[in-house]
């Protein structure tokens, strides 16, 4: 994709030379050429206007909040409809397999093609990831829609897709808004908010005008349905105010927001909480979520299949201690095991079944399996439990929390001492033995937010609509890594994607969400005033 020029109000002009020097241009892409030299050395030298996209709109929301808005674009024409011929339910499989089905296809009567997918430059893999299978390019969606039908009916699993979603180098298209918030002259916060309670779901937009913020956006990634624990909570580390209300993803990146908020920390975190009665001790498993429920595992514990991150997967493990917070706001979860309930000195109020309100101040903890036991033997009314709780970064060193700190959670890591660094096998990305999630989830492009850190300290964060052809496509992770870096960003993270992405600006909606609609998510991140 190529960067597209817009109408702008206040901008510099980047020239064509600026913006293939910014790694954004792919080969055979085309990109208006006219000559800007002095524009381009005034974005570079005097307004810190990055040149990527300096000639984009431009609004300066407040002293310090500066608002981009523009188009990045491959070759007219390039893209076109076709059907994708799934093996095994899977988009992508083997070079032996692709053979395979794709003479079945030629003996079925259908003409089909083979494409090796390969893993994008600068990701902690190389070569091929799978090969996936195609037949037609069509105009419009109906046409591949009847073949797809066609197919269906000889007993092939099929289905439509868009190849602007690819992620080849010079095809797509990303609809694309950046805001750049300098710390020096922005004398507002950056703060994560939960809204009303931890559990539930809150569309940004209502977030941002509870707290009257000037800017807003989706934060970390979150529990959608109650069959993978407590909706809306999140599904990896979170705390806001100083205050742990969500276990790490062990080992995935999370942004640390101190004080104001305006000069994020990126970190690889993972938490150990314990729980201690006299000398005997347990393991706590997690925070705010339910027992033997782990959304995007990366827990401790025996958890099954894998204690390793694992996106977009629930684990299991049926021995488990959960710790419930006043501010979840809602009732904790029914079921098996036993609650202690605790006041807000760690005295066991009563033990109870599963189900129930957390006392204002106080908090639950909930057991099943081996972890009911030991609440039963060691949760007596009016004896003391204390939880300790420790966060610790990739070097093993602990991490304190002032009580105006935040924590985020998101992934993977895109940016690392300015150079492309995404780790498809340690933020989850990658699974086993199933090559076509990262393809579908990472290397495709979908709708993305983003959060980064620049060369002069100034935060960014990137938000690019998706999953609508036409309109946008969005930004494979390698290339929103690639946007980042071209920005400045010497650290930078991707945060929660899909149709979750949303950008509020005074109030309202100012991009186009995947679902149509703004989606209800579990935090956000305020710019207040």
């Amino acid at each position: 994709m190529a960067l597209a020029r817009r109408p702008f109000r206040v901008s510099v002009k980047a020239s064509a030379v600026a913006v293939a020097a910014a790694g954004l241009v792919a080969p055979g892409v085309v990109v208006d050429q006219y000559d800007n030299t002095a524009a381009t050395a005034a974005a570079s030298s005097t307004t810190a206007v990055p040149r990527p996209i300096a000639d984009w709109q431009h609004d300066r929301l407040a002293s310090g909040v500066d608002l981009y808005q523009g188009r990045i674009s491959g070759r007219p024409g390039a893209d076109h409809w076709t059907v994708t011929v799934r093996a095994n339910g899977a988009h992508l499989t083997t070079e032996q397999g692709a053979e395979a089905l794709a003479e079945r296809l030629r003996g079925a009567g259908f003409s089909a093609r083979s494409e090796r997918v390969e893993w994008p430059r600068g990701s902690d893999r190389r070569g091929l990831v799978g090969v996936r299978v195609r037949v037609g390019e069509y105009a419009i969606r109906t046409e591949a829609d009847a073949q797809r039908q066609a197919l269906a009916a000889a007993g092939f699993d099929a289905v439509s897709e868009w190849t602007g979603a690819d992620g080849v180098p010079g095809t797509g298209l990303a609809q694309v808004k950046v805001a750049i918030i300098d710390p020096k002259r922005y004398g507002g916060a950056l703060k994560a908010t939960y809204g009303m309670g931890v559990a539930g779901r809150e569309k940004v937009s209502d977030m941002a005008v509870g707290d009257d913020a000037l800017l807003g956006v989706n934060a970390g990634f979150f529990v959608m349905e109650r069959k993978d624990g407590v909706p809306g909570a999140s599904a990896g580390i979170a705390a806001y105010d100083g205050k742990l209300q969500s276990a790490a993803t062990n080992g995935r990146i999370a942004a640390v927001l101190r004080g104001d908020g305006l000069r994020p920390e990126f970190k690889k975190l993972r938490t150990e909480l314990r729980v201690r009665a006299g000398g005997a001790s347990a393991i706590v498993d997690g925070v705010n979520r339910v027992p033997g429920l782990v959304r995007n595992c990366g827990g401790v514990g025996g958890d099954s299949p894998t204690e390793r991150p694992q996106h977009d997967v629930t684990c299991t493990d049926p021995d488990e201690i959960v710790e419930f917070t006043d501010e979840l706001d809602a009732s904790t979860p029914a079921g098996d095991g036993v609650e202690a309930v605790l006041d807000a000195n760690g005295r066991v109020r009563e033990v109870r079944p599963r189900g129930g309100a957390v006392p204002d101040g106080g908090s639950v903890l909930a057991g099943v399996g081996e972890g009911a036991s030991w609440l039963r033997t060691h949760a007596k009314p009016g004896s003391e439990l204390k939880v300790r709780q420790r966060i610790l970064d990739e070097r093993g060193r602990e991490l304190e929390l002032g009580p105006q700190d935040d924590i985020v959670n998101g992934g993977p890591e895109l940016v690392r001492d300015g150079k492309v660094a995404v780790n498809y096998g340690a933020d989850g990305i990658e699974r086993i033995g199933d090559p076509s999630f990262a393809y579908t989830w990472g290397i495709k492009r979908n709708p993305r937010m983003l959060l980064g850190v620049d060369r002069r300290g100034r935060v960014l964060l990137v938000a690019a609509d998706g999953r609508q052809p036409g309109h946008s496509d969005g930004f494979g992770l390698g290339e929103g890594a690639e946007l980042m870096k071209s920005l400045g960003a010497v650290r930078a993270m991707a945060l929660d994607g899909g149709g979750s992405v949303s950008t509020v600006v005074n109030g309202k909606v100012i991009n186009s969400p995947s679902d149509g609609t703004e989606r209800a998510v579990g935090d956000a991140l305020l710019l207040t005033r």
